[in-house]
């Protein structure tokens, strides 16, 4: 998690950097290069130390903004999101907030991505700023500062917040005692919960997380004082009811799972090695731990029943374990390896794109890192399947060199730490691309290549459309798809409709929407729309159903009305 961990084998690092020439493509002027997807596979005993890329073969490579191609061998598509002119020139681009906390929102069924960045005041930004990408012409655009300069969260890293699965121009912010939703459209700001009237006027919240539905919460409790973290909450968003989880060790983190169904604790409980699980059933508040010693994670992040981390006790190098909650004993299983010591590989995990209703097996997750050793994916991005066969997609690159001075003079500062979006098509991090300041960059992951198989362009196929437990203001909608996608409903009195759902961003193969807000005894136009994993857009035909009249209304009073007429 954010812990800052540096294995012994990794502190007796000797400095070694080359720098090589590299042959640099052409790029095409819309969208993704050409030449995409690019990327190649290695194994956990086969995969290969590259030569990095020198700064003037970066500097030669990168444009002032927007897509460029990786060269040979990665032949990756990616695009640069931010330059010196965000900043006045300073190096004031924060590295991006970890990579459990997305940067990317949902952009399913949109050409355009959002990004939120920090461009700190204090080296010459703005403050944390908004940044898009259009998917069809590869144009990337500076929307400017999220807050007024008068705001006191204008000065803000953005460490920490995170885009809502559901709700796509809204970012989830820490604001002392309240868990905040921000609107980067209209600038409003929603409080999700607030701990001072059931916990104390002294404590705030920290570190967050939220299930994918945005129903479920957790946040680290500390005090106003001395900052004291003293255990973990957990929100349920829908009966506005609290948990809290008291600390028993040396407290580091707390996250609920993406169902919202398990909260996982990290703490040292004996105070011999490093951090314990303590895993909770939020359902029925029963505990299980894991040791240290015994397999419990270190970096890592949350999937659907289930969590992966580094295990830094396994007899091999840069272990990875799936630790399945609904599994009793638990037990650790073994996903990712190579067969060097000298570099965390990757050194953070991300898995954001993980799916509801999908096994952990048949998914993957992606991590970065970077390294003054010249080691196998030290100083690359790769991802990694989850099914037991060990195999690897290196993507690209970090660029990053350590001993360079942008972001400052701190290692971890300048470790990429980059974050999936929930397609699992891109990942976003920061580089110093070998010089005097830290940048933020995009790469398309290529992950057919991992999962076999081409790039999925088949849409859902929707069916079984129905309207039930019809209202005088609405009606439930329910249907089907033949692969999980997520679900909307667009509705109105006309065939204009006019009105939207909320996006359920589940995965889900059957689905359903409520309706409200219809005028009693009128026809309803609706039409469902549905977007898979890959984003494909799937939109049913337009269907109807006539609200029910309201209670007040007698057809006998119409009949008399039109007898005396006239």
């Amino acid at each position: 998690m954010s812990t800052r961990y540096t294995s012994p084998s990794v502190r007796r690092i000797p400095l070694a950097v080359l720098c090589v020439a590299a042959v640099v493509l052409m790029t095409p002027g819309d969208g993704f290069p050409q030449s995409s997807p690019g990327g190649f596979l290695e194994s956990a005993t086969t995969g290969q130390v590259r030569p990095r890329l020198s700064a003037a073969v970066l500097q030669a490579l990168l444009p002032a903004r927007g897509p460029f191609t990786f060269p040979p061998p990665y032949n990756t598509a990616g695009v640069r999101i931010t330059n010196a002119t965000d900043c006045g020139g300073a190096d004031c681009v924060d590295a991006v907030g970890y990579s459990y906390w997305r940067n990317i929102n949902n952009h399913v069924g949109s050409n355009q991505m959002l990004m939120f960045l920090g461009l700190n005041r204090s080296r010459g930004g703005p403050g944390p700023s908004l940044f898009s990408y259009d998917k069809t012409t590869g144009q990337v655009a500076n929307l400017g500062p999220l807050f007024d300069p008068a705001a006191r969260l204008s000065w803000h890293s953005t460490e920490g917040w995170y885009w809502s699965m559901t709700k796509p121009t809204k970012i989830y912010v820490d604001d002392y005692s309240k868990m905040t939703r921000y609107d980067v459209n209209t600038h409003q700001f929603e409080t999700v919960f607030d701990v001072a009237p059931q916990f104390g006027a002294d404590k705030i919240v920290w570190q967050m997380h939220s299930s994918d539905d945005d129903k479920v919460h957790s946040a680290t409790l500390r005090t106003n004082t001395t900052y004291e973290m003293l255990g973990c909450v957990v929100y349920h968003e829908d009966t506005r009811v609290f948990q809290y989880f008291p600390k028993i060790g040396d407290f580091n983190e707390c996250s609920v799972d993406k169902s919202g169904r398990w909260l996982m604790s990290l703490e040292d409980v004996d105070y011999k090695y490093d951090l314990e699980m303590r895993i909770f059933n939020l359902a029925t508040g029963t505990e299980r731990l894991v040791w240290d010693q015994d397999g419990a994670v270190g970096h890592a992040d949350m999937g659907y029943d289930y969590v992966i981390g580094a295990d830094n006790w396994n007899t091999f190098p840069n272990a990875i374990l799936s630790w399945d909650f609904t599994k009793d004993p638990l037990s650790g299983v073994l996903v990712h390896h190579n067969t060097d010591w000298s570099a965390p590989a990757p050194d953070h995990i991300s898995h954001a794109n993980a799916k509801a209703g999908v096994p952990s097996s048949q998914q993957y997750a992606c991590g970065s890192g970077a390294s003054r050793a010249d080691a196998i994916w030290g100083n690359e991005i790769i991802c990694f399947n989850m099914d037991g066969s060990f195999k690897v997609l290196v993507v690209a690159p970090v660029m990053t060199d350590l001993n360079a001075p942008g972001g400052g003079s701190d290692d971890y500062v300048k470790q990429p730490k980059g974050n999936l979006d929930l397609t699992g098509q891109y990942f976003i991090w920061t580089s110093n691309t070998g010089g005097n300041r830290l940048d933020a960059f995009v790469v398309k992951i290529p992950s057919q290549v991992l999962m076999g198989g081409t790039a999925d362009t088949t849409p859902p196929l929707i069916s079984a459309v129905l309207a039930s437990g019809i209202t005088t203001s609405g009606a439930t909608i329910a249907w089907t798809t033949d692969e999980p996608a997520d679900s909307q409903v667009e509705f109105g009195t006309t065939l204009a409709y006019g009105t939207s759902t909320a996006l359920d961003a589940r995965m889900l193969t059957g689905h359903s929407q409520e309706l409200s807000g219809m005028p009693a005894g009128m026809i309803c136009y609706f039409r469902v729309k549905s977007h898979d994993a890959a984003g494909n857009t799937a939109v049913s035909a337009n269907s109807t159903f006539t609200t029910l009249r309201g209670h007040n209304y007698r057809p006998t009073d119409r009949a008399v009305s039109r007898r005396h007429r006239g």
